[in-house]
């Protein structure tokens, strides 16, 4: 990862480059976990969505990106067919299993609201990193093109998180708090195996 992507992800630890390799494949496996993934994204929003229904700018600025992970997971699933390929179960995910650890549970509702819009921030960020190595590193033309267009799309989401947070807490809390967050997450993925079955 080059500075320039460093600055704008913050992310501390690359993805190994072995996971391309894997996740070359384990296609459908990548494919099945990219759904669901997408899924996850649009029911995180949701839920978000329902319990702030008081914040507008948090409705107005996750409405649309429901609509674009849900379409997301319909574009992934339509990928699986033409290849027919099978949607497989969903996995537990030890990557955001190891992020809820993290959370701030208890205390103020603004600390609890931080933690949840730096946890979303942080999924995008990473899953943007994977979708330009899968991008860059696979070797059919299409798929490099179907996930470049992923990974423009987790980038702007990314951005969206960071910037409600400042809407609704000090910059300087959350600058901090995310810099924590990134250190800690940087720690998951050191400690994961690279697997290619898994988008995290």
């Amino acid at each position: 990862m080059n500075e320039a992507e460093r600055n704008i992800l913050g992310l501390h630890l690359p993805t190994d480059p072995r996971w391309v390799n894997l996740a070359a494949i384990s296609l459908e496996d990548i494919l099945t976990d990219h759904a669901y993934c997408e899924q996850k994204a649009a029911t995180s929003c949701i839920s978000l969505i329902q319990r702030y229904p008081d914040k507008i700018e948090l409705v107005n600025g996750l409405s649309p990106i429901v609509t674009e992970e849900w379409g997301h997971f319909r574009l992934v699933l339509q990928e699986l067919r033409k290849r027919n390929l099978q949607l497989g179960k969903q996995r537990k995910d030890e990557y955001v299993n190891k992020l809820l650890q993290f959370e701030i549970k208890g205390g103020r509702e603004e600390d609890r609201l931080l933690d949840k819009l730096l946890i979303c921030a942080l999924i995008e960020a990473r899953s943007c990193e994977r979708f330009k190595r899968l991008s860059e590193g696979l070797h059919d033309d299409y798929l490099r093109n179907f996930y470049r267009r992923f990974m423009e799309s987790e980038a702007g989401h990314y951005v969206t998180f960071i910037e409600l947070a400042e809407t609704y807490i000090d910059k300087e809390k959350v600058r901090k708090r995310w810099q924590e967050w990134l250190v800690y997450e940087a720690d998951i993925i050191k400690n994961l195996e690279p697997r290619g079955d898994r988008m995290h």
